[in-house]
């Protein structure tokens, strides 16, 4: 037992001192008539308690069902003495959870929670610094003081990325006695995002949202919200207007807009494809105040047939055609393969001299259970070996970024390179590769591991030997295939190996290798783009979050299962490098079955979202996509933005986020 409530970071010593006196499920039966007849009470978030009535139909209805379950000698079930430790353990847990919480809300959120509050205060909390005001008896309703004009039913604070917006529920039963008001700096801390407008809002919608608002202000017309309050038999009722109207961002912060250039904007000779039609395009987002343009340096386009001979002659005239419009450049150190995942119209494949490598020693590559190799790009395990033509792949990555430097130091010096991005991975991104369609995987599988080339697993022995346990040198025998669900195998289910002694050395080793790869590589990028904004993008991988391993993100590097928090020690790399952090949610539908209810999954990318986004900003770390942007960059320059519907409303875009006024257009 003590060792179980070590695990769940509590115990009963503990449990006193935060005051959590709350009695546990089947901790006396011979309580229970009393139990009966008083109301059943409720955790708070700190230890506070709160009683909740229940009516009398559910009583007797209990009543009967106890009567029934009760033997003729009139004599009580009795639970089992292991199922009164679980449920000790599980209220245990419950609130060590509730505790972590509290803590966290009051170290990095300046929220300011009485020693006992409940959950009432919490919701209060999020609500009143989302611009809501809260009065004691519960009525929420947005505030006027607010600059903003909040569409009814519609949240001003998402849980998901900018582009997936959620309507929110309304705030009910909150109970707050302390005044309202809207702190610009904290709004700014915690980078909440107002979602930009209500286009094609349904009747139904609005018979929702008008359902949902559930107001009761001034009897007056209220400019900021849009609706007309009577009042009737002493009451106010809200009259919702049929149309939404847009928000109003003129006078918020500026955030520069990039849009992406096409994958192929450059071919395999490094040459400008279409050279006139992209100047062409250029020239619409100059005229819309676009800032500038996002482009991929692709590894195995530069350095393609000779080691160290370097050929930028298509990106040197892509970068001018850039700078005479004024345009700013954000570049992409592109070491991995494109083409095979999602989004790749063209396809980029690694350096030919590394392919020759590859073929008499296909351990450089990322290498399944199967012994199936990926040359989507290079495998870790060779970061410091010099299998490379004598050189080792941190090397090998330093000097392209070295030359690179070097080639476009003007465009440096005049400020036309405003960002590096530094490949960390597949699809630039800091992971495994551990859901490969070309190897058959399908969302929303768990994924298999990479670390069985013969350098990954050299490297796992001696860590196995180090510990103590040789015979912990192998990867897990029972972590399934790449379309497992995590009930099916071994590892990942509930109670799994994942959480056994072998697995935690295993995927602690796991994730510290990736970790220690961004380490030495942003470390390197650091050295030779000194001065320059630095940003390394990782992928939420957000099926299965709602499991107990998370299997997905175990497999591709994460260690996160639910009782630990794997990305806080990435976030302390890019802190200790002062790299900012591009954050993108993995989205898999042209891979997903369409039969399957995403639910299936378990997923939550709104949980992952906010997990990943928290962690950045305990660290400090700035985020270039995400709720509080340094910048915004679309995805991608092409026909589709061009249609004259389309690149009209992406100039209204543009000039939101550039905190200009925009006319409202009626239909």
């Amino acid at each position: 037992m003590a060792t179980e409530m070590q695990r769940f970071g509590t115990s009963e010593e503990e449990d006193e001192e935060m005051g959590l006196d709350v009695k546990e499920e089947g901790e006396n039966d011979e309580d229970d008539d009393e139990k009966n007849s008083t109301p059943p009470t409720m955790v708070g978030v700190d230890g506070g308690v709160m009683t909740s009535s229940r009516s009398n139909n559910r009583f007797q209805h209990q009543q009967q069902f106890q009567d029934q379950m009760t033997p003729q000698g009139g004599g009580r079930r009795c639970r089992p003495i292991e199922e009164k430790e679980r449920t000790k353990l599980r209220e245990r847990q419950r609130r060590a959870i509730t505790a972590k919480i509290l803590a966290g809300l009051r170290r990095h959120g300046n929220y300011n929670l009485r020693v006992r509050a409940d959950i009432n205060d919490v919701i209060a909390a999020l609500a009143r610094e989302a611009g809501w005001v809260v009065l004691p008896d519960g009525t929420t309703f947005p505030s006027r003081s607010q600059g903003v004009r909040p569409a009814a039913g519609v949240s001003t604070s998402s849980t998901s990325l900018p582009l997936q917006q959620n309507q929110a529920p309304s705030l009910r039963g909150i109970s707050s006695a302390c005044p309202i008001e809207m702190d610009n700096e904290a709004c700014q801390m915690k980078g909440l995002f107002v979602p930009s407008s209500a286009y094609d809002v349904s009747s139904s919608g609005r018979s929702q949202s008008s359902h949902m608002l559930g107001v009761e202000v001034d009897g007056q017309d209220d400019p900021l919200i849009g609706v007309s309050v009577d009042t009737v038999a002493g009451r106010q009722v809200v009259d919702m207007p049929s149309k939404l109207q847009e928000r109003d961002f003129a006078g918020t912060p500026y955030v520069p807009v990039y849009v992406l250039l096409p994958l192929g904007a450059v071919n395999m000779k490094c040459e400008v494809v279409d050279p006139d039609g992209l100047l062409n395009q250029l020239r619409v987002l100059k005229s819309m105040n676009v800032d500038g343009v996002m482009v991929d340096c692709w590894w195995g386009i530069v350095e393609a047939h000779v080691p160290q001979e370097y050929n930028w002659k298509g990106y040197k005239r892509l970068f001018q055609m850039v700078r005479e419009l004024k345009l700013k450049l954000q570049v992409v150190m592109s070491f991995h393969e494109c083409g095979g995942n999602v989004g790749d119209d063209v396809c980029i494949p690694l350096p030919h001299w590394v392919a020759e490598i590859g073929r008499s020693n296909p351990d450089i590559f990322f290498t399944d259970r199967s012994g199936r190799r990926n040359p989507e790009c290079l495998s870790l395990g060779i970061d410091k070996e010099r299998v490379l033509r004598g050189r080792t792949a941190s090397e090998v990555y330093f000097d392209y970024m070295r030359s690179f430097r070097v080639e476009f130091d003007e465009f440096f010096v005049d400020g036309v390179i405003s960002m590096i991005e530094i490949g960390l991975g597949p699809c630039g991104e800091l992971r495994y590769p551990s859901n490969p369609v070309k190897h058959g995987w399908r969302y929303p599988g768990v994924g298999e591991f990479q670390c069985y080339d013969r350098y990954m697993l050299k490297s796992l022995t001696k860590a196995a030997e180090t510990r103590g346990h040789s015979f912990w040198g192998r990867g897990p025998e029972n972590a399934g295939s790449y379309n497992s669900r995590p009930h099916e195998t071994g590892f990942f289910c509930n109670a799994g190996d994942y959480d056994g002694y072998y697995g935690r050395f295993f995927l602690n080793w796991y994730s510290q290798l990736l970790i220690n790869h961004a380490d030495r590589l942003l470390s390197l990028a650091k050295f030779a783009f000194e001065g320059t904004f630095i940003t390394a993008k990782l992928s939420g991988i957000h099926w299965w979050y709602k499991t107990s391993s998370h299997a997905a993100e175990l497999t591709a590097g994460f260690y996160n299962p639910s009782n630990r928090d794997g990305y806080a020690p990435i976030m302390e790399v890019l802190k200790k490098h002062g790299v900012a952090l591009n954050f993108t949610l993995a989205h898999m539908n042209i891979n997903m079955d369409m039969d399957m209810d995403s639910s299936e999954a378990l997923e939550d990318p709104d949980a992952l979202a906010w997990q990943v986004m928290n962690a950045a900003w305990d660290s400090c770390i700035a985020m270039t996509n995400g709720r509080h942007y340094s910048a915004f960059t679309y995805l991608r320059l092409g026909q589709l933005l061009m249609d004259p519907h389309n690149i009209m409303e992406f100039e209204r875009f543009v000039k939101r986020m550039h905190g200009e006024a925009v006319l409202e257009i009626h239909a």
